[in-house]
């Protein structure tokens, strides 16, 4: 009976040492270690890739973000503040219905598939509302001008960057909104487009974020 006692008592005791040990190690130490590894070398990245402007954080490069208008009365969804260089449309955002304490939105797709109508419907919307939008008096738009990433939203919703095809065609627009010289935006553009990723991973981008806060830059020096 004793010797069961103390074989049990041994075997707790070595549980809780082996549980302070592994607490300490995984949940102090190893976090620490990470956490300095990360902020030693990646510092940039383990901070979220944030982007500053004017000394202030304005983003990340990372996620996308909206140029709107401020909403008028009986709006429902905010027109584009023409002004700026415009992101890939964002169907499949969402709202937080669950904890309504903050206001979040919910990243995802539409999850529609290509033959669905009013997928369909949206994209002709999107494609006739671009054309509009960034036809000017001197230059128009042609419904065959439009990309895909246009009028399509990515798998988040949050892509943070358009094809040098889309940035382009915002060129004259965006010229125009601001009273600039249309070579002088299209060169913006160039000078922000990245190309493949090791000479051949994925496509060449531009981050919009990135292409605005130079276009902000600009418009400020007159």
């Amino acid at each position: 009976m004793n010797n069961s006692v103390g074989n049990t008592a041994r075997l707790i005791g070595a549980g809780l040492r082996a549980l302070l040990v592994l607490t300490v190690i995984c949940g102090v130490l190893y976090p620490l270690a990470v956490t300095g590894v990360a902020q030693a070398l990646f510092n940039d990245k383990a901070n979220g890739s944030e982007v500053k402007a004017d000394g202030k954080v304005v983003g990340s490069e990372l996620i996308g973000q909206r140029y709107d208008l401020p909403l008028k009365k009986g709006q429902e969804t905010a027109e584009p503040d023409l002004k700026w260089f415009q992101p890939r449309p964002s169907n499949g955002l969402g709202e937080n219905s669950v904890n309504t304490q903050y206001k979040l939105l919910l990243s995802g797709a539409t999850n529609l598939s290509g033959a669905n109508k009013d997928l369909i419907q949206q994209v002709k919307d999107a494609k006739a509302a671009v054309v509009k939008d960034n036809s000017t008096a001197d230059h128009k738009v042609s419904p065959s001008d439009v990309p895909a990433d246009a009028v399509t939203s990515s798998g988040s919703g949050l892509d943070p960057h358009i094809s040098p095809d889309y940035a382009d065609l915002q060129v004259h627009r965006v010229a125009a909104e601001n009273h600039l010289d249309a070579e002088r935006v299209q060169e913006l553009v160039d000078e922000h487009t990245d190309g493949r990723a090791l000479g051949f991973i994925g496509e060449p981008r531009v981050n919009v974020l990135q292409l605005n806060i130079a276009l902000k830059e600009l418009t400020d020096k007159g």
